[in-house]
């Protein structure tokens, strides 16, 4: 077990900005998810609206984030 960890340590330390990449969308999805089940609970949004309109925006940037930055980036690779 401990050496398949240092295997996954040695990866992350290798290709450190991949790494970042993918532990950081962890996150954001991790935080969505959260966001969006909270907010189910509540029941339906009124008035504005506003948290509602903050998950579907982070969403959005994380969608545009991997579907156009990432690639560019992957070409200057």
């Amino acid at each position: 077990m401990s050496s398949s960890l240092a295997d996954l340590a040695a990866r992350l330390r290798a290709r450190p900005i991949a790494a970042t990449i993918e532990l950081g969308s962890l996150l954001v999805c991790c935080l969505l998810f959260v966001g969006t089940v909270s907010l189910l609970a509540s029941g339906a949004p009124t008035g504005s609206g506003g948290p509602w309109l903050l998950i579907v925006g982070v969403g959005a940037a994380f969608v545009v984030f991997w579907t156009v930055l990432v690639p560019l980036y992957e070409r200057t690779l």
